[in-house]
């Protein structure tokens, strides 16, 4: 298969977008106010996936924009990076009502949106944020307090990549022994990185998790917030917002 070009695969991506805008089929979409598509480098080594929007994000239709969106971008500048040079994402594309947990149907409904993303972008590394991420991409059970800061090579959408585990930002914002955890995975990204790009060999792990692994339910990852729900917005401003894509991938 002919490698995409940077800029092609940018373009797929404008398209899944547009896909998820018109024929997003999950129930969420009904009570959404935006569509929370991702945003950050098209072109990014290092990927983040968390749970679901909540209340802030489903009003700017930005990924992590609340109070564990800014504890990530603090992380972030602590090991040298800006948003700008990763890419951000979520399992789920709509707000789930209230902030309760991702539903196994809407989790099905989501993923491959979220595989696909995965593969135009084509990072080196994927930090899942919190059990919900962590048990869809890693098609394990186990929850994140036992495989935190444990580097583990997945086939994610057609490609091997490094998956790396982190404590949902949300959860280190109520628990400081959890914060120092998350703080100490984070300084270990840069060593990761330059691991992965320094061999070319994302394998982190014994064993390979192909395909789209089933879904459950696992504890919340975010704090509860009051419903807001109202119609979707679809515009042309509102899209030239969602896709604030990179092109390049920075060094």
């Amino acid at each position: 298969m002919t490698a995409r070009s940077p800029a092609d695969r940018r373009e797929e991506l404008v398209a899944l977008y547009r896909e998820l805008s018109c024929e997003h089929a999950c129930p969420l979409s009904e009570t959404r106010t935006r569509l929370v598509f991702g945003m950050g480098n098209a072109d990014a080594e290092l990927m983040f996936v968390g749970e679901a929007p909540g209340v802030e994000e489903d009003r700017q239709g930005r990924p992590f924009v609340g109070r564990a969106g800014k504890l990530l971008d603090r992380l972030l500048e602590e090991i040298g990076l800006e948003r700008g040079q990763v890419f951000i994402a979520n399992v789920l594309k709509c707000r789930p009502p209230g902030n309760r947990d991702p539903l196994p149907g809407e989790i099905e409904e989501c993923s491959p949106y979220l595989f696909r993303q995965i593969e135009l972008i084509e990072p080196l590394v994927v930090c899942t944020l919190g059990n919900f991420a962590t048990k869809l991409l890693s098609g394990q059970g186990t929850g994140i307090t036992r495989v935190h800061g444990r580097a583990q090579a997945r086939e994610l959408g057609g490609r091997t990549v490094r998956l790396f585990p982190l404590f949902h930002p949300a959860a280190a914002l109520r628990t400081d022994s959890v914060l120092t955890l998350l703080r100490a995975d984070f300084a270990r990204l840069p060593q990761l990185l330059d691991e992965v790009r320094r061999t070319g060999d994302p394998d982190g792990a014994p064993e390979l998790a192909p395909g789209l692994p089933k879904t459950e339910r696992a504890a919340g990852d975010r704090t509860a917030e009051p419903a807001d729900a109202s119609a979707p917005v679809a515009s042309a401003k509102e899209e030239r917002v969602q896709l604030d894509l990179f092109g390049r991938r920075q060094a």
